[in-house]
Order: structure tokens, then C-alpha cells, then sequence
């Protein structure tokens, strides 16, 4: 999905999808926007900071597993695959886990084009000699890797528990996505956080410093740039909020004030204390990691954790379908 670069007053160039999700999402009842559009440029940028906070254990959690798994995973994957990471963004992680299974080529899929050529092109010059075909696409959906990797085998990568965003029946159509596009015979490592508790989790996801709840507004700034909203940024603030029944967290923008706004010409009235839901983290225990991932058509065959069990990395494969006797 092309995501070009809008300038102020050009919002007939924005992404169509970008702008039946927003029309559509305010207009409903409760209103909610997808979290995939966070990733303008300046919410990728945001979205870094953020794993930098002291606050937000799942970064920092996974870096070590990634570390302390290498040998493992070298074992596991064995050389020469193709790594194929889903929704890159700067490819932070990304150097470890090349470093431990040496592949033959690595292939970076994000929405935001301009922030995956950069960090694409940072990547090339970090591993030398490294075959590095970024592709801007929705990976949410199946998509045609380059020619260039098609006979090679390939291990995807989606780290950061960015599967917990989606509901569980999402997040089942996005691994048999993927089990699509990589293909039988390949192997998945996916990063998953745990339940824990909620004075650990609603901190991670409402920072002091308040770098997520820029994050969160980001969004609304974005819809006044590229599709000629008029929301007025400073009438809404951020929310985060543990729902227990569905062992989420929920990022959402409260309404401060009664709100009217409008968006490509079409007219919103908010109430005071109204929401708009901008994102879910469903959290996961051991057997509903296990029990999702063999829903979208992966079978586990490792996992490491760190020693109090908050985050998971699981490595599993895109076995062939069971047949009955």
C-alpha cells in the first residue's frame, strides 16, 4: 500500500484507505481508528522514543531473549534463509537476529515507505555484502516477495508483540497471511507479551514523560494534514486502561470539552468524556500464545521467556496440514 508524503492542503493525496478507515471509524459507534495508522513519519519517529522509556519493559525484554537465544536460534534456523521482517520500522532488533542465523538475504515489509528506505538503507550499510530488498506494502494482508528471495527458505520475524493490536480473530487472519506469503516449510519467530500485572502494564502505555500520549495524538494530526480536518489537537488527551475481560490494554482520545470538527468536508460533533478507541495490546498466557499461533497455521517449536515471564519469543513453522487416516 503506497503511503506518499502529504504537505499541507494536498489531502486529495491521501491514502484512500487511510481515509475510509477515519470517515468510517468516526462515524461509528463507539468511534475507532485502526493503530496501524499511527506510522505516518513523525508517529514511526514517536513510536522509537517510546521504546527507549524506562517505563515500557517490552523492548528492552526482548533485546536480551533475542541476545541470550542466539546460539539457539543459529541451531534452530540454520544458515542461509531469508529473513523476512513484518512491519520493520527502524529494524532496531533486527541486527541481532541477522548476526545469529547469518541469512542470505533480508527483506524489511512496512506501511511507512519513507522511515523503511531509511532504515533499509542504515541495515546495508551495518552488514555488508547483505542482499536488502525493502517493500512497502500492508502486511496485513499476503504479500508478493521480490524474485530475488523466492527459492530461498525463509524465516519471518515480527517481534515487538505488535500481534497483540489485533483481536484474536485478526491476529488469526494475519498469521495465515503470512504462513501465505513465506510459504510451507518456514519458520516464524514472534515476539508475544504476557499477562501481567496492571501496575507494570497501564505504565507502559501512559508514560510520564508523556511520549505516548504524543503518539497517541500524533494521529489526529496527522488527519488534519493529510485530509483537511480541522479537530482542534488541544480539546482531547490520552487515555490508557486495562480491560481485564479481554486482557487488554486500550489506548484511546478522551474529549475534554464538547467537540465539533470537520474531516474532508463531513461534520463530527464529539460529547465531553466521548472516546475514540486508537488501539488495543492484547496480552497473552502460554497456552493462548500456543493456541493463536495454531490457529493461523504455525506450530511452535521452541520459546524463550525472560525469568519473570513477561514477554515470550516463539519460534514456530508452517508445518504441513494433517491429514485424516
Amino acid at each position: 500500500m503506497l503511503k506518499p508524503e502529504i504537505e499541507d492542503g494536498q489531502a486529495s493525496l491521501a491514502d484512500p484507505a487511510f481515509r475510509a478507515d477515519v470517515l468510517r471509524g468516526l462515524a461509528a459507534r463507539p468511534r475507532a481508528i485502526p493503530a496501524r495508522w499511527f506510522y505516518d513519519r513523525r508517529g514511526s519517529e514517536l513510536f522509537e522514543r517510546i521504546t527507549d522509556l524506562p517505563e515500557y519493559y517490552p523492548t528492552r525484554t526482548e533485546v536480551t531473549l533475542l541476545d541470550q537465544a542466539a546460539g539457539a536460534l543459529a541451531q534452530a534456523v540454520g544458515p542461509g534463509r531469508a529473513v523476512i521482517e513484518f512491519g520493520s520500522g527502524s529494524s532496531m532488533k533486527t541486527p541481532r537476529l541477522l548476526r545469529a542465523v547469518a541469512p542470505a538475504a533480508y527483506v524489511p515489509i512496512d506501511i511507512s515507505g519513507e522511515f523503511l528506505r531509511a532504515s533499509a538503507a542504515d541495515l546495508s550499510r551495518q552488514f555488508a555484502g547483505l542482499a536488502v530488498h525493502p517493500v512497502e506494502a500492508d502486511f496485513m494482508h499476503p504479500v508478493p516477495l521480490p524474485k530475488a528471495v523466492a527459492d530461498l527458505p525463509k524465516l519471518g520475524f515480527f517481534p515487538g508483540s505488535t500481534i497483540g493490536n489485533m483481536t484474536p480473530a485478526s491476529a488469526t487472519d494475519l498469521l495465515r497471511a503470512m504462513r501465505q506469503s513465506l510459504g510451507q516449510g518456514s519458520l516464524l519467530l514472534i515476539g508475544i507479551d504476557r499477562v501481567k500485572d496492571e501496575a507494570v502494564l497501564v505504565p507502559a502505555y501512559d508514560d510520564s514523560a508523556g511520549v505516548t500520549a504524543a503518539f497517541n495524538l500524533n494521529l489526529l494530526e496527522r488527519i488534519n494534514r493529510e485530509l483537511g480536518g480541522t479537530i482542534p489537537i488541544d480539546a482531547f488527551v490520552h487515555q490508557a486502561v486495562w480491560n481485564d475481560d479481554a486482557s487488554r490494554i486500550e489506548m484511546h482520545l478522551q474529549a475534554k470539552r464538547d467537540i465539533a470538527f470537520t474531516v474532508e468536508g463531513r461534520g463530527f460533533d464529539i460529547a465531553a468524556g466521548e472516546t475514540i478507541h486508537t488501539e488495543n495490546s492484547h496480552k497473552y498466557g502460554v497456552r493462548g500464545a500456543r493456541v493463536l499461533l495454531r490457529a493461523g497455521g504455525w506450530t511452535p517449536v521452541a520459546e524463550w521467556t525472560d525469568p519473570q515471564g513477561w514477554f515470550a519469543l516463539i519460534l514456530a513453522e508452517a508445518k504441513p496440514a494433517e491429514t485424516a487416516p
